[in-house]
C-alpha cells in the first residue's frame, strides 16, 4: 500500500506540471488557484458526507487546519504560479526539490526526529542528481532582477511546502481524519485566495477554452485530490523525510513525458543524474534488513 501511495504521488504530481502552464493567460494566477482548490473542496466536502467520514473538528484544530490550507494549499502554489512566468520549470523542479532537505531538518526542529544519516545522503544524491538533470538550465541561469525574484519566491513557496508537512502531520498525530481534514485546508487555502483576489481588484474570469478547462479539472480531480490524499496518507506512514523525497523523483517522470512528446534529447550528464536518483529513492524508501546475530 505505501509503494501505491508513492507511486500515485510521483507519477500524478510529475504529470501536472504540463497542465500548470495552461492556468496562465486570461484568468488571474490568484483566481485559478483558488478556483483548483475551490472546487477540489466542494468535491472532497461531498466525498467526506457520502462516506461518513468523522468531521467535527474543534476551534483550536480548525486554527491549524487554515494554517496547513495557508501553506499547502494557496500561498505556495501562487507564488509557484508567479515563478512560472520567469523561470523554467525545470529550475523550479530543483529548487522544490529542496523540500526533502527542509523535512527532515523541519521534522527534527518540530517533532524531535531523528535524522537518518542515510535518508539525509539520499536527499544530497537526489539534489546532486536533479541538479546534473537540468544542468543546461542552472548553468545558463541569468539572475536577473525578475528572475531573482521569482528564485525567492519559488524558496518560499517550497518553504511553506514543508512547514505545511508539519502542520498536518500534528494534525494526524491529534487523531485528525486525512480526508475531512485535506477538505477543510483546502477551503481556508481557496477562501483565503479569493479574498486576496478581490482586495488586489482582481477579476473573477473564466476561461472556457478547452486547455484551460480540461487542465483545471486534471489539476482538481488527479494533482489535488488524489495526489495530496496520497502524499498526505504517505507523510503519517513513512515519515515526512522520506515522504518528501518524492518531491525529486516526480520531476523525472515530467522529463520521461517531455521525451515522448517534446523531441527531449538526454546527455550523460542526464543519464547519470537519473541514476543518482534512483539511487537516493531506493536508499531513501528501502529500510536495511536487520540480520540477527547468534551468539552459541
Amino acid at each position: 500500500m505505501t509503494v501505491t501511495l508513492y507511486a500515485i504521488t510521483v507519477l500524478i504530481w510529475g504529470t501536472s506540471w504540463f497542465a500548470i502552464p495552461f492556468q496562465l493567460g486570461v484568468v488571474p494566477p490568484e483566481v485559478s488557484v483558488a478556483y483548483r482548490f475551490g472546487f477540489a473542496a466542494l468535491l472532497l466536502f461531498a466525498w467526506c458526507r457520502f462516506k461518513k467520514l468523522p468531521g467535527g473538528f474543534s476551534l483550536k484544530d480548525h486554527g491549524f487546519l487554515a494554517l496547513a490550507g495557508l501553506s499547502l494549499f494557496s500561498i505556495n502554489f501562487l507564488l509557484f504560479y508567479y515563478a512560472a512566468r520567469d523561470l523554467t520549470t525545470g529550475l523550479i523542479a530543483i529548487v522544490f526539490s529542496i523540500a526533502a532537505v527542509l523535512n527532515i531538518l523541519m521534522g527534527a526542529v518540530f517533532f524531535g526526529r531523528r535524522v537518518e544519516r542515510r535518508t539525509l545522503f539520499a536527499a544530497g544524491l537526489g539534489l546532486i542528481g536533479i541538479s546534473a538533470v537540468f544542468w543546461p538550465e542552472l548553468s545558463g541561469f541569468d539572475l536577473g532582477q525578475r528572475t531573482s525574484i521569482s528564485l525567492v519566491l519559488c524558496l518560499v513557496a517550497t518553504t511553506l511546502f514543508s512547514l505545511g508537512n508539519m502542520i498536518s502531520l500534528r494534525n494526524q498525530r491529534v487523531g485528525l481524519a486525512v480526508l475531512p481534514a485535506t477538505a477543510w485546508g483546502m477551503a481556508y487555502g481557496a477562501l483565503a485566495l479569493g479574498l486576496f483576489a478581490l482586495l488586489a481588484g482582481k477579476s473573477f474570469l473564466f476561461d472556457f477554452s478547452p486547455r484551460y478547462v480540461v487542465s483545471l479539472i486534471y489539476l482538481e480531480l488527479f494533482a489535488t485530490l488524489i495526489a495530496f490524499a496520497s502524499y498526505l496518507t504517505l507523510l503519517a506512514r513513512i515519515g515526512p523525510e522520506r515522504a518528501a523525497y518524492a518531491t525529486i523523483l516526480f520531476p523525472i517522470i515530467a522529463l520521461l513525458l517531455s521525451t515522448l512528446f517534446e523531441g527531449y534529447h538526454w546527455t550523460p550528464l542526464a543519464l547519470g543524474g537519473v541514476a543518482l536518483i534512483l539511487l537516493g529513492n531506493a536508499i531513501a524508501l528501502i529500510k536495511p534488513a536487520r540480520v540477527a546475530v547468534t551468539i552459541s
